[in-house]
């Protein structure tokens, strides 16, 4: 049994479990349900108000964001592109709240959340040589982390913090 953001339950039973003992199942974990939702609706609540300070609502304030992003992330990702003998093909931005950033390996496009903003500069400085680094090794294998440490040594201190931050705020990371 879970409870997914929206609040519903999941329950999964075998197959041919009688109706009665799953509807028996949930009565018994009633009180576990209530407080899971209660932490679920908490953590939503925390997660809107994380992506809300960065304003987006109307497309000046977008472009706005994407402008401060670009300003930010590009030098970085000129530095360590060069310094790594990679080139993207395009670096893109888009208010992605699931994940940081992205990279394609086929058609070897980078693709950052706007909400990079949030983060401190050398949180976010992990994220592009991250998504660089894709570009070189598209797994997360034992040689992907050795270009990780080659190319920013604080990555994981980064990537802590950067887990701090989203768990301080309620953000699921991915």
């Amino acid at each position: 049994m879970r409870i997914v953001k929206n609040g519903d339950v999941h329950v999964s039973v075998p197959i041919g479990m009688p109706k009665a003992e799953v509807m028996k199942f949930i009565e018994e974990h009633r009180e576990w349900i209530a407080e899971a939702r209660k932490k679920t609706e908490e953590h939503q609540v925390k997660r809107a108000a994380f992506f809300n300070q960065l304003p987006l609502q109307t497309r000046a304030q977008a472009e706005e964001a994407v402008q401060r992003l670009k300003a930010l992330i590009e030098p970085m990702v000129e530095h360590h592109a060069r310094t790594m003998n990679v080139k993207p093909s395009r670096i893109s931005y888009k208010a992605m709240i699931s994940r940081w950033g992205f990279c394609n390996v086929r058609d070897k496009s980078i693709c950052f959340s706007i909400y990079l903003l949030l983060l401190p500069e050398w949180c976010a400085e992990h994220i592009v040589v991250h998504e660089l680094c894709h570009l070189l090794e598209p797994s997360h294998n034992a040689r992907f982390h050795a270009l990780m440490d080659c190319y920013y040594p604080r990555w994981r201190e980064a990537r802590k913090e950067t887990h701090r931050i989203c768990r301080m705020e309620g953000v699921d990371e991915e």
